[in-house]
């Protein structure tokens, strides 16, 4: 059956360029799902924030797929710290979107501001609402990076009245539904847990790390570890910039062929992070190993992944880790913390491996093994392969579709059993 969707999630858009900004894994997550479920039948409008000035209201994507912008609040310099002051306004304009021609069947909205934003539409409009946390305030405020902020409670608020007030919860994994219970007392009847996937066709070995290394002009033979994301103190730069300061100091004959590339751009509105990262380097004395670069276009991220030796993720936490299996699916084996949702994302011993914590001797131990046994790295790449297989989009959408026919089921026998 066709079904009408209206995808919500204001503090960034599928427009924008993940790894820089307050873009990353969501926006590819909405996008990716959109698309695939458009292929099955459903339109999807995705509705966010205008932050740009020169795109026109409605942006098509693909056929089935669109963007509707909310017009709302100045167009530059609202950080998503700032988005709560907005929070009354946009929910009037998104629910006077919602009265228009078309009549939608489902509000599905990701993170929690978009869920507040959501809630009185979904009321007014008698309309089933699903929410995706994507992260937890109560999860994140657990596993703070040295010197990282709490998340104010504002939030921690709002995530409990989008709990509340939710037809349906999607989780990333069976550990953040059971936070979703645990830390907000969702109802687990309306918890449900669909993994987030990986473009199968886009990310793959390719024709290897030799020829991406040429195209790229890395040196064939270097020992290249790979971050890949936004850079601030959650995603844990720092922990891989220190493993590395580590393994040089200890295994010093690996310096003339190490390589670390940091590969992202500033997180939210400041480089302050990006700047501390560098001058970081610099007092460690490993600028001539360290390599930062800009953010990379989809189209050409998977050649960086192909071109490592160890995609890193040393995360403080992760509600799953998209560059987990992307980097898997191109046939570089992971190297990540042993948090959330990336204990999912990566098989420990078969794709990659799992590091307890944040000590950048642990992470230098696991490197260095790493690098000394080039034959268990073989063994891991094939295992990273067939461990992304199991992860694609089409199987994503399909559970999430699963679930929408299960709150507007549960909707039609409310509405017969009421008499309306």
């Amino acid at each position: 059956m066709n079904r009408n969707i209206a995808t919500l999630m204001v503090h960034t858009s599928p427009l924008d360029q993940p790894g820089i900004g307050d873009a990353g894994g969501m926006n590819i997550y909405v996008a990716e799902g959109a698309e695939r479920m458009a292929a099955m039948g459903m339109k999807v409008d995705i509705f966010t924030r205008r932050t740009n000035s020169h795109v026109p209201d409605i942006v098509e994507i693909t056929k089935d797929v669109r963007v509707r912008h909310l017009n709302v609040g100045p167009i530059d310099g609202v950080t998503k710290e700032k988005l709560p002051g907005l929070i009354g306004d946009l929910a009037k304009e998104f629910t006077q979107a919602l009265e228009g021609d078309i009549a939608y069947d489902v509000i599905h909205s990701h993170y929690w501001l978009s869920g507040k934003i959501a809630i009185p539409a979904s009321k007014k409009l008698h309309i089933p609402l699903v929410h995706t946390m994507h992260t937890m305030a109560r999860v994140k405020n657990l596993n703070l990076a040295e010197g990282e902020s709490p998340e104010p409670m504002i939030r921690v608020q709002g995530e409990t009245q989008v709990v509340a007030d939710s037809d349906a919860l999607i989780a990333n994994t069976d550990a953040e539904a059971a936070s979703l219970v645990s830390l907000y007392s969702a109802c687990p009847d309306i918890v449900h847990v669909v993994a987030p996937g990986v473009d199968l066709f886009k990310f793959t070995p390719g024709a290897g790390r030799v020829k991406a290394r040429e195209e790229l002009s890395i040196p064939v033979d270097a020992h290249v570890l790979a971050f890949v994301g936004r850079i601030q103190p959650h995603k844990g730069p720092e922990v891989l910039i220190r493993a590395v300061a580590e393994l040089v100091q200890h295994s010093p004959h690996l310096r003339a062929k190490l390589l670390l590339l940091i590969i992202g751009g500033a997180s939210g509105t400041t480089t302050a992070e990006v700047e501390r990262l560098q001058e970081l380097v610099q007092w460690l004395g490993i600028a001539d190993v360290v390599r930062f670069a800009p953010p990379v276009l989809r189209t050409k991220l998977p050649q960086w992944y192909r071109a490592a030796d160890l995609v890193c993720v040393p995360s403080y936490s992760e509600s799953f880790g998209l560059v987990a299996l992307e980097a898997q699916a191109c046939g570089t084996p992971v190297v990540a913390t042993a948090v959330g949702g990336l204990r999912t994302a990566v098989a420990d011993g078969i794709s990659g491996v799992l590091v307890d914590g944040h000590d950048p001797r642990a992470w230098s131990s696991v490197i260095a093994r790493l690098f000394q046994e080039p034959q268990r790295r073989v063994l891991l790449s094939m295992g990273a392969i067939e461990h992304a297989s199991h992860f694609g989009w089409d199987a994503t959408a399909r559970g999430t579709l699963d679930i929408y026919d299960q709150v507007l089921t549960q909707a039609d026998l409310v509405r017969k059993s009421s008499g309306a």
